[in-house]
C-alpha cells in the first residue's frame, strides 16, 4: 500500500490545484491537489510539509493545517491510502517547482471544480466541507461522495454524520 498526503491551499474563494502531467503512469492527465508519497520515518504532516515545498515552493504553518478526509483507491500492490489535509497558512507563493510531474497549477472556484477531470471524484466532495466556502452541500446534493464512479471511497467531513457500515468506508 502507498501512503500519500495532498494539502488544500484554499485563497480568496479558490483552491490550488496541480495537474498531472498525461505521461505519468499513475493518474495521467487529471487535475489533484498537490501532494506527494509519504517516505519512511515520516508523519504525514513532515511529509505534508516537504512535499509542500518541493513542488509548489512554500512552507506551510504546521499548526494550521488539519485532517480534511482519507480516501482509498485500488487493491493489492496498487493500493493508495491518500490523507488530505487543509493548510489554512503558508508562506511564499505557490509555482511549480515539480515541471517533471505537472504540467500546470492553478487556483480554481469551487463553482469550476464540477467541469474538470479530477483524480479521485470524491475530492470535490471534501472542497465541499471546507468552512472557506459559502456553499454547505447536503449529502444528497453530492453524488459519490462515499463512492466515485471509479470505486474511490473517502471518509470526509462531509459524509461524517452518515452511516457508512454497509460501504465498507472506516
Amino acid at each position: 500500500m502507498h501512503v500519500v498526503v495532498t494539502g488544500a491551499l484554499v485563497e480568496d474563494g479558490a483552491i490550488l490545484l496541480v495537474h498531472r502531467r498525461p505521461t505519468k503512469r499513475a493518474y495521467p492527465d487529471v487535475w489533484d491537489l498537490p501532494g506527494g508519497q509519504v517516505e519512511a520515518g515520516e508523519s504525514e504532516l513532515q511529509a505534508l510539509a516537504r512535499e509542500m515545498h518541493e513542488e509548489l515552493g512554500v512552507h506551510i504553518v504546521a499548526e494550521s493545517a488539519s485532517r480534511l478526509g482519507v480516501v482509498h483507491d485500488g487493491s493489492g500492490d496498487d493500493a493508495v491510502h491518500v490523507g488530505v489535509w487543509q493548510i489554512g497558512e503558508w508562506v511564499g507563493s505557490p509555482t511549480n517547482r515539480a515541471p517533471d510531474e505537472h504540467d500546470d497549477i492553478a487556483w480554481v472556484k469551487i463553482s469550476e471544480l464540477g467541469g474538470l477531470p479530477l483524480v479521485h471524484g470524491v475530492l470535490a466532495a471534501m472542497v465541499h466541507s471546507l468552512p472557506e466556502f459559502e456553499y454547505a452541500p447536503r449529502h444528497s446534493d453530492i453524488t459519490g461522495c462515499i463512492q466515485d464512479d471509479r470505486g474511490t471511497k473517502a471518509d470526509c467531513r462531509a459524509c461524517a454524520g452518515m452511516d457508512s457500515s454497509s460501504d465498507g468506508v472506516r
